[in-house]
């Protein structure tokens, strides 16, 4: 078994799809759109089998807490590849504006690992 694909509600659908495609390389998707739910997506693919979906719909409102503190998942970690490749992303990122929650480090499970938000706060662990 593996993991198909995590779902993400968005509030602006191009911009996350955006932000997915130029710092992780993600191939997406054409844009869903069911009329009848005024549903949107896109399924981003990183080649591994495992996609994110981003999902718009008016009616999906948000909990009012910080993310990653609520019931629910807290995160998704996205492997780079190697240490390097973590500490030259987190510099781009922060360079870019994005918020750095975590500054690379080993954890201690024995990750090295960087923590950013994405646009709408979604809390990423980049890993080696």
């Amino acid at each position: 078994m593996q993991i198909d694909h995590i779902a993400i509600w968005t509030d602006d659908l191009e911009q996350l799809r955006h932000f997915y495609v130029t710092y992780f390389k993600a191939t997406s998707s054409a844009r869903y759109h069911n009329p009848k739910k005024h549903f949107l997506s896109y399924f981003l693919s990183f080649g591994t089998g495992c996609r994110i979906e981003l999902m718009q719909m008016p009616q999906i409102s948000d909990s009012g807490a910080q993310r990653g503190y609520t019931k629910g998942i807290a995160h998704f970690a996205i492997s780079l590849g190697g240490k390097e490749q973590v500490d030259v992303l987190t510099e781009r990122l922060r360079a870019d504006g994005f918020t750095i929650a975590g500054e690379p480090r080993t954890t201690g499970d024995g990750y090295y690992e960087s923590v950013v938000l994405d646009p709408e706060g979604n809390v990423v662990e980049l890993v080696a």
